[in-house]
């Protein structure tokens, strides 16, 4: 079933604010949130995502364009792999490792929720062009 397109891109958006705080404050816990968030997303369990059909959704009315779940619960993955890395530079060191990974998944996060740009998207659908598919 296809998702609204605003969806992910609420939750881009979110996810920019949560980032900022976590390079401001260098807060794990924040992180920590941040990574069972983007867990969820890839499962395709995303808290942002209930906060936007349920809060978000209704005031704006109903959605004009979908698109298919992979892509963005992909980009969640890749999420949760930088956000993981960054955990463990913000938890065990070093402190930079913390900050580069964040500030990656941050920009990632900005491109999606400032211009619609998905980075994990875009290398959802190269690695489907590129792989082999076999029926």
């Amino acid at each position: 079933m296809d998702i609204d397109v605003r969806g992910p891109r609420f939750g881009a958006a979110v996810t920019t604010l949560v980032l900022v705080l976590v390079l401001v404050t260098g807060s794990a816990w924040l992180l920590a949130w941040q990574t069972l968030v983007f867990a969820l997303g890839a499962a395709g369990r995303s808290p942002y995502g209930w906060l936007f059909r349920r809060v978000v959704r209704p005031r704006i009315g109903p959605p004009t364009a979908f698109e298919p779940p992979q892509p963005p619960r992909f980009a969640q993955a890749v999420g949760l792999v930088f956000a993981a890395v960054g955990l463990v530079g913000y938890g065990l060191g070093p402190a930079w490792l913390g900050m580069a990974a964040t500030g990656l998944a941050l920009a990632a996060a900005f491109l999606n929720a400032a211009f619609g740009y998905c980075l994990g998207c875009e290398m959802y659908l190269l690695m489907r062009r590129v792989t082999p598919h076999t029926e």
